[in-house]
């Protein structure tokens, strides 16, 4: 096979959860383009907008609304998810995802909870939903999403750090029983992306400027930055990584 095939993702069906914008949108886009049918959930209108922008490209994307918030409707939302994609899933990319900032010792529970359920225990659940999907084709793509947070602590941000601190660890205890299987499961850390999520941070002018001083590629990352990695990780020119957890962030970890 050309290397260049490899990254074809023609007759894949692939499912991204947050994929109504930001980094999951950049993901969505980037597996549409390669060839693949492209489910995206979320919670809000944003996935119809965002399916609706993407098949007037000519990308084959799908919306579906659902709310991963709540373990109990996860099972269900991925039922439907599979009945639109004729009961197969190639592809998982695991990008929804929450944030919530107080100081440690203000931090409230029912934020700390919020956190952890979307950020952690949806994320266990898809992953073993999805896999008892490819499993018995003995084939199939798991993609989390880490953080630089996966690395480092973080500032009052200690649900954020500890969720995703558990998705580094998912990821690997999923590869290694998983591997021998026929399933890949890796994981990016994106970087400082210019996100929604991180509005706050961009207009702090003290914080902003620190960030973007240790960053070597002198620039936050965007959604395009991530389609290519996305891809790598969905196809079969990634076959022999397993259990990784890579960075896309202009060299921030290094530094």
């Amino acid at each position: 096979m050309s290397i260049l095939n490899a990254f074809n993702l023609a007759g894949k069906n692939a499912i991204v959860t947050g994929g109504g914008r930001g980094l999951g949108r950049g993901m969505a886009e980037g597996l549409a383009e390669a060839g693949a049918k492209v489910l995206i959930i979320g919670s809000s209108a944003s996935v119809e907008k965002t399916a609706s922008e993407c098949q007037k490209k000519g990308l084959d994307m799908i919306a579906l609304r659902g709310n991963l918030m709540n373990q109990e409707n996860v099972p269900a939302v991925f039922e439907q998810a599979l009945n639109i994609l004729n009961g197969r899933v190639d592809i998982l990319i695991n990008n929804a995802g929450v944030q919530r900032r107080h100081p440690c010792e203000e931090f409230p529970l029912t934020d700390w909870n919020d956190v952890l359920n979307l950020n952690l225990n949806t994320v266990f659940q898809l992953c073993q939903l999805a896999g008892r999907n490819m499993l018995p084709r003995k084939s199939g793509k798991i993609i989390n999403l880490a953080s630089m947070l996966s690395f480092f602590g973080g500032y009052t941000v200690p649900a954020y750090a500890a969720s995703k601190g558990g998705v580094a660890q998912l990821t690997k205890a999923l590869a290694n029983e998983w591997a021998g299987k026929g399933i890949n499961v890796n994981a990016i850390a994106p970087g400082y992306m210019a996100t929604e999520m991180n509005t706050k941070l961009i207009e702090d002018p003290v914080r902003s400027k620190e960030i973007l001083d240790r960053i070597p590629a002198k620039r936050w990352g965007t959604p395009e930055d991530m389609k290519g990695t996305a891809v790598f990780l969905a196809s079969t020119a990634s076959d022999y990584l397993n259990g990784a957890i890579i960075p896309v962030d202009g060299a921030y970890l290094v530094r």
